[in-house]
């Protein structure tokens, strides 16, 4: 995460926005118009509130309930009893981070009975690189005009919070609901004389919004089912911290993060003042999260918050890169599947770029598009956005679609098959195929994955191509790849990529995905590898909406370690695959031929 960790600490500083006019005075109250709050307040006669508020919940174990550090900008016309709604973000990235290391991956995989491999890498760092004293955001004027309060929240264990970090568990969850719960009247706060301040302004109606480990949070508030939290825009969020950092029993890392752990993130945002409380509390969290065998766990089912959707109530407006590869589409895919299924109201901007605001990429149709979600939900417009359509899409050439659902309800499942020739570039059909084929490929984690997919031939990888496209063929939804395969060693690793290959040959990976083969019967349980017999092995990819072009060949590349993301042992591990075992499954509009 620490890649757009630098995004977002950039975006705490005040962005100007377009299109902001010169405020008149003010009127006593909001004005709505086609559906939009309008930029009635003036942005620069705001009230500011420095206090904390109390958490039920003691996680760095000094026998006191956690204090949350919380800013509050609100509109002057609340001094003369107007009150408002909120808009609130809770952030561990408000005060800096910290130098730490990652855990070295360049080390051999775990196998069962190995002896000395309970020995964890225990990454150190302390030394604080930035620090916020005064906290504002890009959004922040924006919202101020349209008579909207803005609030800061420091997760626990940064800033001036008190409490642990604890990367995505309960006690991060209670700390960030507390505010809610203080503007509701239900939880106490206090200045820094310890004087009670009060949130008599609020109507009690927030909304919650965030991208990474902010947007995260406000998933798992809105996972405690806490009333008066009426809309939340999770952007580029996390919904299950073990698709974060595991992929089916393998130790996988964010995009451009090798290494990067649960503990080394904690560490990175444990900025409070006294750390030493939080010490053994992160120590805890570095053995817990299992490195060596990747395996689900009591640790990471406390941070999965799908456990706790059917709690969810509050609208969900969700935005993620399709090349989003430090928070894996993954993470809004299957989250805004399960609010579908409980009948949450839900919205989704799906954009073609990587972890990043869609601010930045459509700025007048992302705020009006905001502007009406916050307006229906947090001022009870009916301005008629539940009715329109649920899925924006931008497309490969930039341009923008909207569709009633996503992933495309016209999407039909297709089962194609790999032919002989892998080594080269094979074929992929979605005909029958008779007779045994196994072809063979060898490990070596040095090599770029990219560079195998576009490789003409290479004995690292294996890779099939369906013939030219005559129309397009569109992948909406997540790819499986059934593969056969046998192991000449008791632990490896395995890839499986979707590319597309242009008329002129050149390769691009699409979407990738990550199985240990130990994990084949359950993620919570690792099962030994006999080497030299075959197993069935399920690499789910990453969820994808993607338009093959005519002329364009649909690939799968299938090979063992993937330099960019999974744990690099020494080269040499042979795999072989089964070809008239192994299947690949996708969602597609269209056909290949």
């Amino acid at each position: 995460m620490r890649r757009v960790r630098l995004g977002l600490l950039a975006a705490v500083c005040v962005l100007p926005l377009t299109g902001l006019p010169a405020i008149a005075e003010s009127p006593r109250g909001p004005v709505f118009q086609d559906g939009e709050a309008q930029p009635v307040f003036d942005p620069a006669q705001v009230v500011r509130e420095d206090l904390f508020v109390t958490a039920p919940v003691d996680s760095d174990r000094d026998g006191q309930d956690d204090l949350v550090h919380v800013q509050v900008l609100r509109p002057k016309e609340t001094e003369q009893g107007l009150r408002v709604p909120v808009v609130y973000q809770a952030s561990p990235y408000f005060s800096g981070g910290n130098d730490v290391p990652n855990h070295n991956v360049d080390t051999e995989l775990y196998v069962p009975e190995r002896p000395g491999n309970r020995t964890i890498r225990t990454a150190q760092g302390d030394e604080l690189i930035s620090a916020a004293a005064e906290i504002s955001w890009a959004y922040e004027e924006y919202l101020l005009a349209r008579g909207y309060a803005v609030v800061y929240g420091e997760s626990l264990g940064t800033g001036q919070s008190t409490g642990c970090p604890t990367t995505g568990a309960e006690n991060e969850a209670i700390g960030a609901k507390s505010v809610v719960d203080w503007l509701n009247s239900r939880a106490p706060g206090h200045d820094a004389s310890g004087a009670p301040v009060d949130a008599g302004w609020a109507t009690g109606k927030v909304g919650m919004i965030g991208v990474s480990y902010n947007g995260t949070l406000s998933n798992a508030v809105a996972s405690t089912g806490v009333e008066g939290l009426e809309a939340i825009v999770p952007i580029g969020a996390i919904s299950n911290w073990y698709d974060y950092y595991r992929s089916d029993g393998a130790v996988v890392a964010p995009g451009g993060y090798q290494g990067e752990d649960a503990d080394v993130l904690a560490k990175y945002v444990h900025t409070r003042a006294d750390r030493e409380p939080c010490r053994a509390v992160i120590d805890q969290l570095t053995a817990d999260q299992d490195r060596i065998t990747g395996d689900f766990s009591r640790f990471w089912d406390e941070r999965n918050y799908l456990n706790d959707v059917d709690k969810v109530h509050t609208a969900v407006l969700s935005v993620h890169g399709l090349n989003d590869w430090n928070v894996k589409t993954r993470q809004a895919a299957q989250w805004y599947a399960a609010l579908r299924e409980h009948d949450v109201p839900h919205k989704i901007w799906w954009h073609q770029w990587g972890h990043t605001d869609p601010l930045r990429l459509r700025e007048q149709e992302w705020l009006r598009t905001l502007n009406r979600w916050f307006t229906r939900y947090l001022y009870d417009v009916p301005n008629g956005v539940e009715g329109e359509p649920r899925a924006t899409l931008q497309r490969e050439d930039g341009n923008w679609t909207e569709e009633a659902e996503w992933p495309a309800p016209e999407a039909r499942a297709v089962t194609l098959r790999p032919t002989a020739g892998g080594a080269e570039r094979g074929g992929l059909t979605e005909a029958r195929v008779s007779g045994r084929v196994v072809e063979a490929l060898r490990d070596d984690a040095g090599q770029l994955a990219d560079d195998l997919a576009a490789a003409p031939s290479s004995p690292n990888r294996l890779a099939y191509f369906s013939d030219p496209l005559a129309a397009p063929a569109r992948v909406s939804g997540a790819v499986r790849a059934q593969l056969a395969l046998t192991f000449d060693r008791p632990a490896a690793n395995v890839t499986a990529l979707l590319v597309d290959q242009a008329p002129d040959g050149a390769v691009s990976v699409i979407t990738r995905g990550w199985a240990d083969p130990q994990n084949r019967h359950a993620i919570d349980r690792t099962s030994s590898i006999e080497p030299g017999k075959n197993y069935s092995i399920d690499v789910a990819m990453q969820p994808d909406d993607f338009v093959f072009a005519p002329g364009h060949r649909l690939g799968i590349v299938v090979l063992s370690s993937d330099h960019d993301f999974t744990v690099r042992p020494k080269p040499g591990t042979g795999l072989e695959l089964d070809l008239s075992r192994t299947r690949i499954q996708l969602p597609l509009v269209g056909s290949i031929g």
